[in-house]
């Protein structure tokens, strides 16, 4: 894909997960909460450039960078989604504006690294930012998978023999 259909892809996934995580969803453990951060991860990798050849050391550190930041961002935002369970037991989730902070501070990070690469003179390929996109999304929702795991409801114990007979209120004597 061309840098300009990469770029689209880009935008178009974080505005749809974006405006679909400010939104109370269902969380559905048993889903394959890996598929999407896997294609994107599949698609930035089968490009050719992600590491400028002219100078593969500084390029390769600023992948890394980048890749770090995008786990970070991703930790953030899942530590700062609201996760509860209905009495019914389904799990929802819901991004609060502390999850705003995260995205504009990875934002604005993401920025600065591409001024420093832009400084240096490296040529800065967009799979790269995809490849970050594919690492925060897959540790945001591993992290949120996991915190809905942890507050399933344990089942409730199994009825006893005579729970269902009504027993007389107790009166006090006078």
């Amino acid at each position: 894909m061309s840098g300009l259909v990469n770029a689209l892809v880009i935008v178009a996934v974080v505005v749809l997960v974006i405006v679909r995580q400010f939104r109370a969803r269902r969380i559905g453990a048993d889903r394959r909460w890996w598929l999407v951060p896997a294609i994107l991860a599949v698609v930035a990798l089968r490009e050719p450039g992600m590491v400028d050849s002219h100078h593969p050391t500084q390029s390769a550190l600023l992948l890394g960078a980048e890749l770090v930041l995008g786990l970070a961002t991703g930790a953030g935002w899942a530590w700062t989604t609201r996760v509860w369970a209905e009495p019914d037991g389904a799990l929802w989730s819901k991004s609060t504006k502390a999850s705003v902070a995260v995205w504009g501070v990875g934002i604005a990070a993401r920025a600065g690294l591409f001024a420093l690469g832009a400084a240096l003179g490296i040529h800065q390929h967009s799979s790269a930012l995809m490849l970050a996109l594919a690492a925060t999304l897959l540790v945001r929702s591993g992290i949120l998978v996991w915190r809905a795991q942890s507050l399933t409801a344990t089942p409730a114990p199994a009825a006893a023999y005579g729970d269902d007979v009504i027993r007389p209120a107790w009166k006090d004597r006078v």
